[in-house]
């Protein structure tokens, strides 16, 4: 047989190409969304700022966001306490009054984020634990009981007040920080008028998102402003259901939320009431108090936190780093010592319904909250037309708290993505610290609810105020849990799985040069004051911080974006 060659070698098949991103998608295959620090979806971020038209329009809806918050509040403890229609109107300005006054320093001196500080929910558990004490004790005259119970809370605000005011100015809060109970108020309030909030989530939901693209001008205006038409649509619909009789036979749970001729609060409110210290007397300070309004005073501090970065990613900032978190809950403390001596009947927190607001209007100019505190500070001295805003029937607000909440929870759960997804000891992290967050406040509402007290019932009352109040709060919860674990299981070994590359950078002061855009205050204020080696230095340093100061700072905030810089924090 013939020798034969070999056959020529075949050449090697080229690589399969690989899957793109775009056309045709094969099965497994997608579009890669990175993570973003940033959101760029917003039109104005924390330092920009729309029309004086535009910022008044917005500036209202965000006070009437707050008063809903407000109503639920005060129309919850008020009657509880003993008070009458006119205390219940008082409490309302009060609470007006000092949101204002304390959103404006947060704005200004604390984040410099656009939160509103608001009214907590967080406080019920030791106010409540308060109005039980002077229920036991027999007053012939209601009213003197309602006295006796908010000068008791005032007393335990003011104490509980210097522990914020400790964590926060001392830097512990903010080391700590690296590592829904609003929902309540949500649909349910919504169920308690049927007729007006379900047309109201529906109306908002449509309008919102589905009336998008029908034409650019139409989806700038829905997307801005479809809040404030809706609330006046809604509510005139409310009036004529009330007008026509249709709650003049049904019980009175029903006529109170869904009424609109609240005419005991329009009668009972002044005219003209400018809140002032010790406005129902001297403070009663009591021990046992103290102690569980210290547990209410930390639960806000954890919703605030949380409040803090969902506004910052909202209104296209970066995370706020440690320190900025230390003096706003360090200025919170402030809030809630200035709300004790003012006489409110709770403390306040930064508010997640105007954080949602802000995802909603894509607005998150600083001054649009800014202007809105003139409208709080406004209504709480002119009582008459606060009163008049305040008749809006409470389920039109948990309608629009249903939308806002969930914009927010869901900010919240975006900054998983910064972690590893596909890390089995993540995903157990946070199944276990979501299912607990939720589970465990709820079996201590129901609990409270049903016994008349919580879970946690010991000889010392103080105690029980504590653990009821931690572990009713759904954020609180969540934190310890998630907190714990994190920091316990494989700690040392999942430092990239955990997203610390990506955290830390932005948690170190001078870590992330764009924080400065957004958190640190402009020089024009503090000049001559950055050394301070001398008493001299000092003493000029002290008149201008009190005299030139506010004036700097109300120059600079307009013709800056609100910019504004102290020295004290520098050092």
């Amino acid at each position: 047989m013939g020798e034969t060659n070999p056959p020529p070698a075949t050449a090697a098949a080229p690589p399969p190409p690989r899957i793109q991103a775009v056309g045709p998608l094969n099965v497994g295959a997608g579009a890669i969304h990175p993570p973003r620090d940033q959101l760029n979806y917003v039109e104005f971020c924390v330092h920009s700022n729309p029309s004086w038209v535009e910022v008044a329009a917005l500036a209202f809806l965000h006070y009437l966001v707050t008063l809903g918050s407000i109503v639920m509040l005060s129309t919850l403890i008020v009657p509880l306490m003993g008070g009458n229609n006119g205390d219940k109107a008082r409490v309302i300005q009060t609470f007006l009054f000092m949101s204002g006054v304390n959103t404006l320093l947060q704005t200004l001196i604390g984040t410099r984020l656009p939160t509103v500080m608001n009214a907590s929910f967080a406080f019920i558990v030791p106010v409540m634990s308060i109005i039980s004490d002077f229920s036991s004790r027999g007053y012939d005259d209601e009213h003197q009981r309602f006295l006796h119970t908010i000068r008791a809370i005032q007393g335990a605000l003011i104490v509980s007040s210097f522990l914020n005011l400790l964590i926060g100015y001392g830097t512990v809060w903010g080391r700590f920080s690296s590592g829904a109970r609003a929902f309540e108020w949500g649909f349910p309030q919504v169920g308690k008028c049927v007729e007006i909030g379900l047309p109201m989530l529906i109306l908002t939901v449509v309008v919102q998102q589905y009336m998008k693209g029908i034409h650019e001008r139409v989806t700038f205006l829905f997307e801005r402003y479809s809040l404030l038409l809706l609330i006046g649509i809604v509510w005139a619909f409310a009036a004529i259901l009330t007008a026509s009789g249709a709650y003049n036979n049904v019980p009175d749970k029903t006529k109170r939320h869904c009424r609109v001729d609240r005419s005991y609060l329009m009668s009972s409110a002044p005219w003209i009431k400018i809140p002032y210290p010790f406005q129902w007397g001297s403070p009663i300070f009591s021990a046992s108090h103290s102690f569980g309004m210290m547990a209410a005073v930390l639960v806000s501090a954890v919703e605030s936190t949380g409040a803090h970065f969902a506004a910052a990613r909202l209104a296209g900032a970066t995370p706020p780093p440690n320190h900025v978190l230390s003096r706003s809950v360090g200025l919170q403390g402030l809030g809630i010592l200035l709300e004790g001596i003012f006489g409110a009947a709770a403390g306040s927190t930064a508010s997640v319904a105007n954080v949602g607001l802000i995802g909603l209007t894509r607005v998150g100019s600083r001054r649009v909250i800014q202007i809105s505190t003139a409208y709080m500070i406004f209504f709480s001295i002119i009582g008459k037309f606060g009163a008049f805003f305040a008749s809006i029937p409470l389920p039109i607000f948990a309608a629009i708290y249903c939308v806002l909440f969930g914009v927010v929870a869901a900010v919240g759960i975006s900054f998983i993505q910064f972690t590893n997804n596909n890390s089995m000891r993540n995903l157990y992290i946070i199944g276990l610290s979501l299912f607990l967050g939720v589970s465990i406040p709820q079996y201590f509402n129901e609990y409270t609810a049903s016994a008349g007290h919580g879970p946690a019932k010991s000889n010392a009352g103080w105690f029980n105020d504590i653990l009821n109040t931690i572990f009713s709060s759904a954020p609180a919860v969540a934190m310890i849990v998630a907190t714990l674990l994190d920091n316990t299981l494989d700690a040392k070994k999942t430092g990239s799985d955990r997203g610390l590359s990506w955290w830390i950078p932005f948690q170190r002061h001078g870590g992330e040069p764009r924080n400065d855009e957004f958190y640190s205050y402009p020089s024009e204020c503090t000049d001559g004051c950055s050394s301070i080696d001398t008493p001299e230095k000092f003493s000029s340093c002290v008149k201008k911080s009190v005299v030139i100061y506010v004036l700097c700072l109300l120059w600079i905030d307009f013709k800056r974006s609100f910019c504004f810089r102290t020295a004290l924090w520098e050092q």
